[in-house]
């Protein structure tokens, strides 16, 4: 009788040459999350200089966005604020992070894409479901802040895909969606140009056109966000609504954060159905003869080079949101599979 082995396959991360040492140079670490495994990333550096690359489960973790302590992170049902427990300089096994998921809000499966956190300390949230952004109630799944003028009632059926925000002086200011429908899930027939930014303020749209945007990000005076149905980063002209591409990045585009002169990109394999086939991606791979990748492309906005990049193989093809951590060095966190988080007690002084 013969018998079959299956394997599973496993996480391989690859490097260039200079990645780890630029890491070190800019005293910074990343987390990252990847729903098609459930999974929270945390990218650090060991004693040694080698890549630190500690993980905790959670189930279809999404969006993430930092605190002055911590971090916040939307999972299938919940919202998750994480608090580091090493304050004043202290580490432990050589961490120099511990993040605890201190609350959970129980939101319901609302498709919760990017998050951040405003001045006054509320987080807000695209509630991609709803097409509207929310922030948490003590009382209910959510409390809708503002939703786009074309979408006629707050209504569970995704209609324009609503998945970015950008803060600008700690207030929402703009949000991408993939289109302008007000129909449930009418947004995936218009996947190829359809895309829209939107002034939260004025309601205006301001930039159209585009494909697939995500992750809008306001830096140094500009409007950043991700072109991911092409895969091009850059920026939108604020004076005549043109997206202005800076760099082409090698795969479907989720997940965008800065540090200084630097963009980090997440970068994830296309998946072959018909929410990514038949992109303009898939041309502008082939015209490079490029094979698309899941990773991060760190980007020098003086330039528009790739300077630095790491790859990720093996059980992980798609990202969600990645997150600078500037004056970490080696994180960690706790999660829920493990008893350890019974043990780890802290005081209030």
């Amino acid at each position: 009788m013969e018998t079959t082995e299956t394997t599973v396959p496993s996480l391989e991360i690859t490097t260039s040459r200079q990645m780890l040492s630029w890491l070190d140079e800019q005293k910074l670490s990343i987390a990252l999350t990847t729903y098609q495994i459930g999974k929270l990333f945390f990218l650090g550096l060991n004693p040694n200089g080698e890549l630190s690359v500690f993980e905790r489960t959670f189930n279809r973790c999404m969006g993430l966005c930092t605190t002055d302590n911590g971090l916040y992170m939307s999972s299938l049902y919940q919202i998750w604020r994480f608090e580091n427990l090493l304050t004043d300089g202290r580490s432990q096994d050589g961490y120099d992070r511990l993040y605890l998921p201190q609350v959970g809000n129980t939101t319901g499966d609302l498709d919760i894409h990017d998050m951040a956190v405003d001045a006054d300390g509320k987080l807000v949230f695209v509630n991609t479901l709803f097409g509207c952004l929310a922030t948490l109630s003590e009382t209910h799944s959510f409390k809708p802040l503002w939703r786009p003028p074309f979408i006629s009632k707050l209504a569970a059926e995704d209609r324009c895909h609503l998945n970015g925000l950008a803060m600008k002086d700690g207030r929402p200011a703009y949000v991408t969606a993939v289109s302008q429908s007000d129909v449930a899930d009418g947004w995936r027939d218009h996947r190829a140009d359809g895309g829209i930014v939107i002034d939260v303020n004025s309601n205006d749209i301001i930039a159209g056109g585009l494909s697939m945007p995500h992750s809008p990000r306001w830096h140094n005076g500009k409007l950043w966000l991700l072109n991911s149905g092409t895969g091009d980063f850059g920026f939108i002209d604020l004076d005549t609504g043109r997206f202005e591409p800076v760099a082409f990045c090698p795969g479907y585009m989720r997940g965008l954060s800065f540090h200084g002169d630097y963009a980090l990109v997440g970068l994830s394999k296309p998946r072959h159905n018909k929410t990514f086939s038949g992109l303009p991606l898939d041309d502008n791979l082939k015209s490079r003869q490029a094979e698309p990748r899941c990773g991060i492309q760190v980007i020098d906005l003086r330039t528009g080079d790739a300077v630095h990049w790491l790859r990720i193989e093996g059980v992980v093809d798609e990202l969600y949101d990645v997150v600078a951590l500037p004056g970490v060095r080696r994180p960690m966190a706790l999660g829920f599979k493990t008893d350890e988080i019974r043990r780890v007690l802290s005081i209030e002084e």
